[in-house]
């Protein structure tokens, strides 16, 4: 009985220290797939790492061969990171599974089987956030709800990439070849047949995060301007708010002249007018500025990212973008289109 394909992605950056303690944890989850009727493979990419990583992988790669490796010309970020493995998986599904260990990999029978029950975007919600301070768990938990209010496209709440995808949803997603990548928002983009599984998010296995508070608002703000203009409305409903509250103020002024002739007013009030009316309109421009940029960047159709070594483990496929997709979430896809 032929079995299905399941790879496992992980996109790494600086990561020597946590991969050697998570990959057996993979190897072993994927030995226990065979009873599922699934054979499991793992792709690393290596997102221009300057430590160690990159010797590492080549330590697991050549004590399993269900392992193969991706190195990236320069760090990209995880979103192309994540966007150059999953070009590479053009049968079965597809897992993404941070580098870190806070992701359990035993979870993965429970996503597989949800798989074959025909859901094309199995995604893991984050119950517990161990190993984490409470100001980053609050501004991520605010984060969700407020793009989830600004997004007409469902993004799960405290949800991130520790998901699976089926073939067609693989399909679906790379068509998607857009510079500026929120992969939560392409994930929920994309849509098909969704569930989530609940589960307990661990502390990091070895080192220290690479997402400092700058980075994620970077990654914030990336996230709502890529899936809203709702900042771009809310600029002009200010500006309409206070062109309003100017004229009847003017008003005031003026009628306080004619009626009792009440003096001008004097410097600190006019320039308290002045700073205000100056900060709302450089927030306006700064608004538009961003999505400008944006259009900025999509205009030079430079490619997403660009390949150093590619060494694929068997059943994982040197095809780069496959495209298109139909059927159940058990169906393979079909493959064809443009590199990346």
């Amino acid at each position: 009985m032929p079995h299905d394909l399941l790879t496992v992605v992980v996109a790494a950056y600086n990561e020597g220290d946590s991969l050697p303690l998570l990959h057996p944890r993979i190897a072993a989850v994927l030995e226990g797939l065979e009873s599922q009727g699934v054979t499991g493979r793992v792709l690393y990419v290596d997102d221009g790492s300057t430590d160690g990583t990159w010797s590492v992988l080549q330590g697991l790669a050549a004590g399993d061969a269900r392992v193969g490796l991706l190195r990236l010309s320069r760090n990209f970020g995880k979103e192309l990171a994540l966007t150059a493995g999953l070009d590479r998986v053009d049968e079965g599904a597809a897992l993404i599974l941070d580098a870190d260990g806070q992701d359990p990999p035993e979870l993965i029978p429970r996503f597989v089987e949800l798989w074959q029950d025909g859901f094309d975007d199995i995604h893991g919600t984050r119950l517990v956030r161990d190993g984490e301070g409470w100001l980053k768990r609050a501004t991520a938990h605010a984060f969700y709800r407020v793009i989830g209010r600004l997004s007409r496209t469902p993004i799960p709440a405290d949800t991130g990439d520790f998901r699976l995808l089926s073939p067609r949803a693989l399909a679906a997603l790379a068509q998607l070849r857009e510079r500026h990548r929120f992969m939560k928002g392409l994930f929920g983009w994309v849509g098909f047949n969704r569930t989530s599984i609940p589960y307990h998010r661990e502390p990091r296995a070895a080192g220290a995060s690479k997402f400092n508070f700058w980075r994620l608002w970077n990654l914030a703000l990336e996230g709502i301007t890529s899936f809203s203009t709702a900042p771009l409305r809310l600029a002009t409903y200010l500006g309409l708010a206070t062109a309003a509250l100017a004229f009847v103020y003017g008003l005031w002024v003026i009628a306080k002249a004619l009626l009792w002739g009440d003096p001008v007013a004097g410097w600190p009030t006019m320039m308290a007018v002045i700073l205000f009316l100056g900060g709302i309109q450089l927030i306006a421009l700064g608004l538009i500025g961003e999505y400008l940029g944006r259009l900025y960047e999509e205009s030079k159709q430079r490619p997403l990212y660009l390949v150093d070594v590619w060494r694929p483990a068997a059943g994982v496929s040197s095809r780069q973008v496959p495209v298109g997709g139909s059927g159940h979430a058990h169906r393979s896809a079909a493959a064809g289109g443009e590199g990346a």
